[in-house]
């Protein structure tokens, strides 16, 4: 991808100002919008660009807003989930500081879409500057009349409202995220209802995230035409990586879908910091690590399912050759355990024994049996969770054992050897 969309504007410290983000097309996508489509015209014009969303499932982002009921007489409403919680991502908070502008158009035009009024932005609460920025941003479209009553003379009215988390991570769960808004403890709901059909007090509510709102603006400013010739034709459009770890080079870089693990990180992160790698985390700690030869498989949805693991939230954590797998899986059970909201047993009960194995592997104390009964509560947990989250923690756990068992059993040997 030799153009910059997403990022092209990141390094002008005025990017944030609404005049300089006009000035580079901000805001024509919306005017376009309003002037030329109906709501469901909209919604048919992203489905046709097969825009998939950005914040970790990859659901089509035309058919989640196509399930929002069309007459039924409740009002509707918008959220976007930058939460961002999972470790290892930082994509979000780098679009909310250095260019908020293009996620409030993407959420004009998804609230004009899908007969929403009133939005919300669920940012967490560490992200200070995220938080100012994003409501200098709403105030600044304000004044300019992008936001509040008959936006650009169209008849058509909205609000945003931020609300700032209290650095749950189970608030990055959709509908844990809508009880946090309406004041309740942040737990998952159980599905369906989807909140699509009943979400914020029970009426229909549309969810994104910052990256999949920041699209938009560029879907109907230079057309469905440039969104699908880039990247894979099931997984078009600019995708932000993150890359953090043992690497010569960390950042976020705007890329193809298409491109490989093992050339995004050669590339873009200039390979391993001190000697080779060992293994790399491709979307977040939720998402099971890959072992180096399996670094040509594509950063995209579908490969990397075909790999047993997932894109996520594209957060990519490379590990080199000082790594000890039993201690990152030790590390990311913890804080999976830890942020575990405990209504469900398999998840609240399960990730506690876990990391009580993994803590007394790691300090030499370690059983012949404890690799076969992580497996085996890894078993007990996946599928059987109230959320992804106990989904994820197992699924990541399980990996480092299919993948790096012997660095288990090193570590149990060696305390057997020595008594």
């Amino acid at each position: 991808m030799s153009e910059l969309t997403l990022l092209k504007h990141i390094d002008n410290p005025d990017a944030p100002q609404i005049e300089i983000y006009e000035k580079s097309g901000g805001y024509q996508g919306l005017r376009r919008v309003l002037k030329d489509f109906t709501p469901d015209e909209v919604i048919d014009y992203v489905k046709k660009c097969n825009l998939r969303g950005r914040g970790g499932a990859g659901f089509p982002t035309g058919m989640k807003w196509s399930f929002v009921p069309k007459g039924d007489g409740k009002p509707h409403y918008l959220c976007c989930n930058a939460d961002e919680g999972e470790p290892g991502t930082f994509k979000d908070r780098l679009l909310m500081e250095r260019d908020p502008h293009q996620m409030i158009e993407g959420m004009v035009i998804t609230a004009y879409a899908t007969g929403c009024n009133t939005a919300y932005v669920y940012i967490r609460g560490e992200y200070g500057l995220s938080i100012r920025r994003v409501r200098d941003a709403v105030n600044a479209a304000r004044a300019r009349g992008y936001l509040g009553d008959n936006i650009l003379g169209s008849g058509y009215s909205l609000e945003i409202h931020l609300h700032i988390g209290a650095g749950a991570y189970i608030c990055g769960e959709e509908t844990a995220l809508l009880e946090s808004i309406e004041g309740r403890r942040g737990m998952p709901k159980l599905k369906p209802p989807f909140p699509a059909v009943a979400g914020i007090y029970e009426c229909p509510t549309v969810i994104n995230n910052v990256e999949t709102f920041a699209c938009l603006p560029h879907i109907f400013r230079l057309g469905s035409d440039w969104f699908t010739s880039i990247g894979p034709a099931d997984a078009p459009g600019p995708k932000l990586f993150a890359l953090s770890g043992h690497l010569k080079q960390r950042g976020v870089f705007e890329l193809p879908m298409s491109i490989s693990l093992g050339a995004l990180i050669e590339d873009y992160g200039h390979g391993a910091l001190t000697g080779k790698l060992k293994a790399a985390i491709p979307g977040g700690v939720s998402a099971p690590m890959i072992p180096a030869s399996g670094f040509d498989v594509g950063m995209d949805f579908s490969s990397l399912a075909a790999a047993d693991s997932m894109l996520g939230s594209a957060g990519v954590i490379a590990l080199d050759e000082t790594s000890s797998i039993p201690v990152v899986a030790r590390r990311i059970t913890e804080f999976f355990s830890h942020e575990s909201c405990g209504k469900c047993t398999p998840c609240r009960e399960g990730l506690t024994w876990a990391a009580k194995i993994l803590r007394r592997i790691e300090a030499g104390d370690g059983l012949p049996g404890d690799p076969d009964q992580l497996e085996m509560l890894c078993g007990g947990i996946f599928g059987n969770s109230f959320c992804a989250l106990g989904d994820g923690a197992a699924w990541a756990l399980a990996a480092t054992l299919k993948h790096f068992r012997p660095e288990y059993d090193a570590l149990i040997t060696r305390k057997t050897a020595t008594g």
